[in-house]
């Protein structure tokens, strides 16, 4: 009977695992996580679930039932060691696991602060696991003080829970500006004025030199000579796709794990999906860190696991809840040489993304319409007037015609 061993229990993982059984897959199935928690909703941990607002049982993404229901073998608490792909097997201690197909679906991991710098102390956090955030959620008591590090969505999301706990939160962003490497200024300074309107100090362009403390983290230095008393940290410096086990079986990277469009690795039956695997787009190749692209492509590479050849249209889309904002992204906006606003009024604002006249994204603050005109716009390949955009007397869905 055929086995199908997928390594990395998330998102894509948990989604890859259930499109084959409900694709009539009937031969065995074997999902391994290094976490002890089933497959999970990671978004909430740094919001819903750290507020104290989602209760544990709600972050899984299917009962635990599901899996013996469904005769996937669930094995959690593991930690795979290698990858045979000569021999076909993983290795798992002293257990070598045949495998007819294997598909990668290892995630990524966050980058942490050097030893050298204090990155090891007591109380220096990262977001990532639902381990990372049971840790560090006795650390938000009121009144405490919190500093992160760096200025992307997590550091941002971070910040909107500390400051709702009452916490003092100080944020530090190497960079000139706060979302730098993925957004236009006006979403910075749209940022920038929510959070500082809740209290929490923002420094931009200002790095972190060191952390201090005996055993335990109580001071930090930064760049400019500052010196910041702070009971905790927490880093939030981007992600690195889970290539370690790829590469040590010779299966070629390129900023994460290689596929085609299909979803297909440099070696023979190993696929890959999800944060750690980078595909063709547009001419280009790309990786996406999102819930919506472990979805998608784990089920595109679940069907073309059972012999279909479908090749995996990514449409990127991406969203952050910070206080009562819901930013909502569409595209990818790499490349853009202007930026026009829309101001559709009570508090719905957005930010269409052009190079040219091409229409590349959309970023919507608590403006649902424009998020979706924007995104199947997007999608269809159409690039609305600028003027129009601009004119809150447009009705967006006259554009989609």
């Amino acid at each position: 009977m055929s086995h199908i061993v997928v390594i990395g229990a998330g998102q894509a993982g948990s989604s890859l695992v259930a499109k084959l059984r409900n694709s009539g897959f009937e031969g065995q199935i074997t999902l391994i996580g290094e976490e002890t928690a089933p497959p999970y909703q990671r978004p909430p941990l740094s919001k819903a679930y750290l507020l104290g607002d989602m209760a544990l049982e709600r972050l899984y993404l299917r009962p635990e039932s599901f899996y013996e229901d469904n005769n996937i073998a669930l094995r959690l608490g593991t930690r795979v060691d290698a990858i045979d792909t000569d021999a076909k097997e993983v290795v798992i201690g002293e257990e070598r696991l045949s495998y007819d197909q294997l598909a990668l679906t290892t995630g990524s991991a966050p980058r942490r602060l050097p030893a050298a710098i204090g990155g090891k102390l007591e109380g220096v956090h990262v977001v990532r696991t639902l381990e990372d955030v049971d840790r560090m959620e006795p650390e938000f008591t009121e009144g405490r003080r919190v500093l992160i590090v760096g200025g992307g969505y997590i550091g941002l999301e971070a910040a909107a829970v500390a400051a709702k706990k009452g916490l003092q939160v100080t944020l530090v962003e190497m960079a000139d500006r706060i979302l730098q490497r993925v957004a236009a200024p006006e979403t910075s300074d749209y940022f920038r004025t929510l959070h500082t309107n809740h209290g929490v100090k923002i420094l931009e362009g200002v790095g972190l030199e060191t952390l201090t403390g005996e055993g335990r983290v109580t001071s930090a230095r930064l760049s400019d000579g500052m010196e910041i008393e702070t009971d905790f940290v927490i880093v939030g410096v981007g992600i690195t796709p889970g290539t370690a086990l790829a590469e040590a079986a010779g299966i070629t990277l390129d900023n994460g794990i290689k596929t085609d469009a299909q979803g297909r690795t440099s070696a023979p039956d190993v696929w890959a999906a999800g944060d750690c695997a980078s595909f063709p787009y547009r001419g280009e190749r790309i990786r996406l860190e999102s819930v919506p692209n472990a979805i998608d492509q784990a089920e595109v590479v679940a069907r073309n696991m059972l012999g279909e050849s479908i090749e995996y249209v990514a449409k990127p889309w991406f969203w952050s809840d910070q206080y009562d904002v819901k930013l909502q992204i569409a595209g990818l906006n790499a490349g853009y040489d202007n930026v026009v606003t829309r101001d559709s009024g009570d508090g719905a604002i957005s930010f269409w993304y052009y190079l040219g006249d091409t229409l590349l994204a959309v970023d919507a603050m608590n403006d649902p319409r424009g998020y979706m005109v924007g995104k199947r716009l997007i999608e269809s390949g159409k690039s609305p007037g600028k003027v129009a955009i601009a004119d809150p007397a447009t009705e967006l869905k006259t554009l989609l015609k």
